[in-house]
């Protein structure tokens, strides 16, 4: 018996607590996700692991023109992760690979890889993105679905974990 009260109480001091604490990280602060697909090459390649940090947007704002994030779209069950182009407000379109926000070319300073459809222009209502993968010849994104929500967007990309050779800051 004092056995059993020993593995109980130890229990409840150490893997409880641990155990609350590791949710509340991953529920409010960080998570980490698997990337899936090519849709984001050459910037994330099919596999990496990355740490999603999710205060940032809840306490400073919402994204920035150029943050990667993970979202979610109704409709799909896998979250993905995207970048952000164009925020609330903007009217974005895609001629020819390139980008105009409200009318003007989007200088990306980011790596892509240009392809995919044209789209016309449309106005990005406020609270609402508009997301691409850079990989735009092999992306489902806002070209498909339209503006996303800010809600919808779990958090933003930081870090790249595994593989060991590829740690780094996400850019």
């Amino acid at each position: 018996m004092r056995l059993l009260v020993r593995v109980l109480r130890e229990f409840l001091e150490t893997v409880l607590p641990a155990i609350l604490l590791a949710l509340f990280i991953n529920t409010f602060l960080a998570q980490a996700t698997v990337v899936r697909g090519q849709s984001m090459e050459p910037t994330l390649h099919d596999n990496q692991r990355v740490i999603v940090e999710k205060l940032s947007y809840r306490l400073f704002g919402g994204p920035h023109r150029g943050d990667i994030v993970v979202l979610t779209v109704p409709g799909n069950p896998d979250r993905l992760i995207k970048r952000v182009v164009a925020l609330g407000g903007e009217t974005v379109a895609i001629q020819d690979g390139q980008i105009l926000i409200d009318g003007i070319p989007l200088a990306e300073s980011w790596a892509v890889r240009w392809g995919g459809p044209d789209y016309p222009p449309t106005p990005v209502p406020e609270g609402y993105v508009f997301v691409l993968g850079d990989n735009r010849g092999h992306s489902n994104d806002s070209r498909s679905f339209g503006p996303v929500p800010v809600q919808n967007i779990v958090g933003r990309a930081v870090f790249i974990y595994w593989p060991l050779s590829e740690v780094g800051l996400v850019r």
